[in-house]
């Protein structure tokens, strides 16, 4: 069940009727629990036991260790807990990636290995969902806070809806103590939150969907072996980062939207990254709660930045690698992340030597091109189906197109590089407020038409329901 679907604008609707009945505050949860996992069941049922078997094991891994004055009860119950949810992952995500790689290895060595098909379905928001539990143990195991008082609002956490399949990363303290008075949502909430989802909707649906997605796939899922020429190369990179924002951002806002319609706060997931300035302003805005969490749980642990500059930089990369293969079991996703490593790595170089430079206004404009450009080269290999064709775009990007051909037709490249300019103006002008100061200023009458503009586009497109791109991570 995807968010910009029919089937959800039913379930959300009955969803939201029940929540406002006089109903006992544990009767609300226990159905709110019961509807996250038809939620989540609708893509494929027998998946839910990976849910409950993490959530158990989590459960009683946090509840013993609190119990244990014992570091090597403590740290069993937390083996365990790694060893389950990384397992699982690992066995679903990475399984095909492993094995693909010992045959590639074997060969190399003169020995040739063919191994039965791997032929595993991906659990939709597995990744997400293994973050938001592991934060929870590994919390509670280095007494950064105290574990769930029940189970069924720790069960709650995991499951929520909202969150489960693509984020943002809820981490148990944010949302946990959400649950343990009535929630009910204002009309200023309710009214917001509505707002914020079709603001998500919009963006997923009508930029993503209707006009980025086919700029994008006519040079990156050509029919047949093509050579992009220069402008369609870039026009198609520059649609892909305007698509994969509006995809992302547009679930996480909805996502936002929704769980405050019902009464509960999310954090923020994205702060307008396309006007950043420099790569870790990017990474302050682009998916943050998986920032905050890789920086918590990776960067910070490999030593951060307080062993001197060659180790900081050594789990910059190391941090920054990992990251890109949380995205995908590809060595693609792993350039993607390397890409983003130097970048950070190259910044904080430069920082240390030209801390005192103040940009002007100007400069500062300039700078957030480059970083915008620079990030576009990412996203190459991020989309990219191999390296092979990762060098193809490259080279047309730089102008080296053998036998190149035109692919994008003029209309839709007009379209898309109108969208993603305003897109880049737009995170540029907002990049110092919020979206709720924005709202909070724009007159009634204002609001209301765009609010109506965004959903009549959204019912007049419609779409094929395709899914967001983060649930294939």
């Amino acid at each position: 069940m995807i968010f910009n679907s029919l089937t959800f604008v039913v379930f959300f609707a009955i969803v939201l009727g029940v929540w406002q009945l006089r109903l006992p505050w544990t009767g609300r949860k226990v159905f709110l629990l019961i509807a996250s996992y038809l939620f989540y069941a609708a893509w494929n049922p027998p998946f839910v036991l990976l849910l409950w078997a993490s959530t158990v094991v989590d459960w009683w891994a946090a509840q013993t260790m609190v119990k244990s004055d014992r570091k090597s009860v403590r740290r069993s119950w937390l083996i365990a807990s790694l060893v389950v949810n990384l397992g699982m992952l690992a066995f679903f995500k990475y399984g095909q990636f492993l094995l693909d790689n010992f045959v590639v290895i074997a060969g190399s060595i003169g020995v040739r290995y063919v191994p039965a098909k791997y032929d595993i379905v991906l659990p939709v928001g597995i990744s997400f969902y293994t973050f938001a539990t592991l934060s929870y143990t590994l919390d509670v195991y280095l007494k950064r806070s105290k574990p769930a008082a029940h189970f069924l609002d720790y069960a709650l956490f995991v499951t929520f809806f909202p969150h489960l399949v693509a984020g943002p990363i809820m981490r148990p303290t944010e949302l946990v103590p959400q649950f343990a008075e009535p929630k009910r949502a204002t009309r200023v909430m309710l009214l917001f939150g509505l707002f914020l989802i079709t603001v998500g909707l919009f963006q997923k649906v009508v930029l993503a969907d209707g006009f980025l997605a086919p700029v994008v796939e006519a040079v990156y899922d050509p029919r047949g072996p093509t050579v992009p020429l220069l402008l369609d190369a870039w026009i198609a990179t520059l649609a892909f980062a305007g698509q994969i924002f509006c995809d992302f951002a547009g679930y996480s806002t909805t996502a936002i939207g929704v769980a405050l319609s019902l009464g509960f706060a999310m954090p923020d997931n994205f702060r307008f990254p396309y006007g950043a300035v420099g790569f870790s302003d990017f990474w302050r805005r682009w998916h943050i709660t998986l920032s905050a969490w890789l920086r918590d749980y990776l960067y910070i642990p490999l030593g951060g930045n307080r062993y001197g500059p060659a180790r900081t930089y050594m789990a910059l990369m190391g941090t920054m690698l990992l990251g890109g293969l949380w995205h995908g079991a590809s060595w693609t996703f792993v350039a993607w992340g390397g890409l983003h490593g130097i970048y950070l790595s190259a910044e904080r170089w430069l920082r240390g030597r030209f801390g005192d430079f103040k940009p002007g206004r100007g400069q500062l404009l300039a700078l957030m091109l480059l970083t915008f450009l620079l990030i576009d080269v990412t996203w190459v290999f991020f989309r990219s189906d191999s390296f092979g064709e990762a060098w193809t775009i490259l080279g047309a990007m730089i102008g080296h197109a053998p036998g190149g051909k035109p692919l994008v037709a003029i209309v839709p490249m007009i379209c898309a590089a109108a969208i993603v300019a305003a897109i880049v103006g737009t995170h540029w002008a907002m990049r110092l407020t919020t979206i709720e100061a924005v709202v909070e200023r724009t007159p009634a009458w204002a609001l209301t038409l765009a609010w109506a503009t965004m959903l009549f586009a959204v019912i007049i497109e419609q779409g094929q329901g395709n899914a967001f791109i983060y649930f294939a991570f």
